[in-house]
């Protein structure tokens, strides 16, 4: 009854209310919550630490942002206050705006994905899987909604397709339960500290997905330790730019690789017989990527 108690006082006020409906529609960040309720983010993480201190609102990382969604099980006694919370009088603009937000965040996905697979990256993935005979056990650093670890099951013996984002994973078991490729593990887990065996994978494949970590040396040391003596390592990334609205709209953490800057890191943690290419940028894109492949040492 305290935690009842203490949890109707903490939502008298009006806009930890707002927050509370809003999470429990949908997991959301700090930045969508400010343009969702209008108030300075200082303001909206207050709100979220008591929400998250009463134990209403869970925290959890994706995609380099923290989101916040309801934290209440089935039989928890508070579970009218969200229901006072949908059915409050300005419940229906809140979720107009919601469904705006969540749409624009959809759009935002699939422009991701166009940045992600563009028709430049399968140009040089071809050259680079074409020489590469199964079965072999491979891992997907960041696979995101599954298109390639799925075009790779179609010849590996094993893919263990990996990304921190829960949402992306799930599009990318559903995208190969449709192309029914059973050979496919999912994991939700960090690229820079992995749960895998050392020394098990024949390839690791990086498509675009080391501009998305906080320590790209880290990621490359994972790879190092996951492959066999004489493994691969096939590591698509792009040349550096200056578009800078793809940090806080696409959550990319670096503008692009210097090739010879991957290529020194790649040498540190081991590889060795390096390969480069690159592709000229497609159209009026500003994006342009490279290639890299090494071996680890038998």
């Amino acid at each position: 009854m305290e935690a009842l108690s203490q949890s109707f006082r903490a939502l008298g006020d009006p806009t930890r209310l707002r927050i509370l409906r809003l999470v429990a529609e949908a997991p959301l960040n700090v930045t969508e919550l400010v343009s969702l309720v209008g108030v300075a983010q200082s303001s909206v993480s207050h709100h979220l630490g008591k929400l998250k201190g009463l134990g209403l609102i869970r925290e959890e990382r994706q995609a380099g942002f923290s989101y916040y969604s309801l934290a209440l099980e089935g039989d928890d006694t508070r579970w009218p206050l969200i229901r006072l919370a949908r059915e409050a009088e300005d419940a229906a603009g809140d979720s107009a705006r919601l469904m705006d937000l969540l749409r624009a965040r959809a759009d935002r996905q699939a422009l991701n994905e166009r940045l992600l697979e563009p028709g430049q990256s399968w140009f040089l993935w071809a050259g680079a899987l074409a020489s590469l005979l199964p079965p072999l056990d491979v891992a997907d650093f960041g696979c995101g909604t599954g298109v390639l670890s799925v075009a790779i099951a179609r010849w590996a013996r094993h893919v263990w397709a990996i990304d921190q984002n829960a949402v992306a994973l799930e599009q990318a078991r559903e995208r190969a339960a449709n192309e029914h490729a059973a050979n496919v593990t999912f994991l939700c887990e960090d690229l820079q500290h992995l749960s895998l065996q050392s020394g098990r994978m024949d390839l690791v494949v990086i498509s675009q997905s080391l501009h998305h970590v906080e320590d790209p040396a880290c990621v490359l040391a994972e790879a190092a330790r996951l492959l066999k003596p004489g493994g691969r390592l096939v590591l698509l990334e792009l040349m550096p730019h200056d578009e800078r609205w793809v940090v806080e709209r696409l959550g990319h953490r670096h503008l692009g690789f210097e090739p010879s800057q991957l290529e020194t890191a790649l040498r540190e943690q081991g590889f060795a017989s390096l390969t480069r290419e690159a592709h000229a940028r497609e159209g009026a894109s500003p994006f342009r990527v490279f290639l890299l492949t090494g071996v680890k040492p038998s």
